[in-house]
Order: C-alpha cells, then structure tokens, then sequence
C-alpha cells in the first residue's frame, strides 16, 4: 500500500495512514476500545466510592443524630404539655375560688328546710356538704335566689371532685327544682373538707367546727380546704358570710354549748 507523506510541515516530513508500514515510534492516538486497556491502580478503585464499613459507619452517625434530635422535641413537648395544663389547672383553682368567694358572701337568711320540730334551716353544714341561698351573678340572676349545695363526691378513682348544684326555690313552698346536673369546679382532689366557725353566748370566736349545729342562722366565716393531685395548691379559703339584722338578736347564732365538732 501507497503511503502518504505530508510535505511543507515543520519538523521535516512526517508518514501518515492507515497502513503505515514503517510505523513510528510512538502512536499518534489510542482509541478507546483498544483490546489491551490499561489497568488502574487499587487507588484509583477506592476513590470511586466507598467501603462497606464506611456506608455502615456513616449510618450509625446519623442514627444517633436522628435520635438525639427525636429527644429534644419529645423533650420539648412534654414541658409544652405540662405548662398548658398547670396553666389549666391555676385557672380552674383560680375560677372556683372566686365563685365561692363571691357566693357565700352573699349567702342569705332564706329557709331551705325545717326541723323535726318545724323549726325553719337556713343552712345545713356539713363536713363535705354545704347548703344555702345566695342569688347567682349576671343574668343567672333574674331567676332570684337559688338553693346552692357545694358538695365533695367520690370521683370513681379513688379521689374526689367539687361540685355545685342549683336548684329554684318555688313561691308555694314547694320542694326544690333541680337546674341541671351539678357543675365540676375542682376535680382530682385527693381530700377536703368544710369547716364552720361563729360566735358563743358570750360574744367570742368558737373553734373552726366540722359540722354547723345552729341551721337557723348563718355561721360567721366558712373555711374550705382542698388537698389537690400534682403540683398546684389549694389556698385555704376563708370567706366572712353576710351579717343580717337578724341575726344580730340574742340567740340568733350562738353557740352555747354545741362545741363536739371542734377542731
């Protein structure tokens, strides 16, 4: 076969073909599907990707990540959760206290029962159990006074919960309509109790008295104690009850020698 030279180029002749037969000492090209490929060095291989221990270990890092990342905002839920309902329950508390506050300082000297003589009760005192008149505020209101019963019932968990019924006093004399089902002020009480305090024949202060034994006139001041589940606190609740004309005669709401339930 014929080769071809190329003339005029620097450098001198230079032969040229594809049947070059004298062949020169260095190919001008290789191609890329040559049968006898160069093989690559280990180091080359590794840099290409990565080992099976370092995908592995890569993992475990970010499980840990994951999971330290999971426990602060289970963390950070949880002290949301528990701020909400310690918010919760200071309002409860705060809400009840104010209602009875204001309630019993309205109290009023309205019969709600008599005695087994006839005698006309105006309260009844017990040591979880408390009945009166008082009218409610707002438009609750306009119905007039309503027999109100502070009570503290079994929950069904082992603890107890405050609750107020409401109920119309007729005109006739009739027994007492019932307005609903009893409202829960405080629930998740663990215990509590009521305590009732008035003044003796001569003028002074009587012992805080689990039971109120003179239903014919108001006591003085009702105490409510309250011991609550988890971390808010009842305050003791000391409310002075409304001192009528009439009870400010002889007799009227002395104690002359009723002192069993003292505390």
């Amino acid at each position: 076969m014929r080769t071809g030279v190329r003339r005029g180029a620097p450098g001198g002749n230079r032969e040229w073909g594809i049947g070059n037969r004298k062949g020169a000492s260095r190919p001008a090209f290789r191609s890329s599907h040559s049968p006898f490929p160069i093989p690559h060095s280990r180091r080359a291989t590794r840099a290409n990707g990565f080992t099976l221990l370092e995908v592995l270990a890569s993992l475990a890092l970010l499980a840990l990540l994951m999971l330290g990342v999971y426990a602060g905002v289970r963390i950070a839920t949880r002290s949301v959760h528990a701020g909400n309902a310690r918010i919760e329950r200071l309002d409860q508390v705060r809400a009840a206290q104010q209602l009875l506050r204001r309630e019993l300082a309205q109290a009023l000297s309205q019969t709600i029962d008599h005695d087994d003589h006839g005698t006309p009760l105006v309260v009844d005192g017990a040591p979880q159990r408390l009945r009166y008149v008082a009218p409610l505020p707002g438009y609750l209101g306009q119905l007039g006074p309503q027999l109100q019963t502070l009570r503290l019932v079994d929950d069904g968990t082992g603890g107890l919960r405050l609750e107020l019924g409401l109920a119309l006093l007729p005109p006739d004399g009739n027994e007492p309509q019932p307005m609903g089902e009893p409202q829960v002020l405080v629930d998740h009480v663990r215990a509590g109790r009521f305590s009732y305090r008035g003044v003796d024949v001569r003028g002074r202060a009587t012992p805080w008295l689990a039971s109120w034994p003179d239903g014919r006139a108001l006591p003085r001041l009702v105490r409510v104690e309250l011991q609550l589940d988890g971390m808010v606190s009842w305050p003791t609740l000391e409310v002075p009850l409304r001192v009528e004309a009439g009870d400010a005669g002889p007799g009227a709401s002395t104690l002359p020698i009723r002192r069993m339930g003292a505390q």
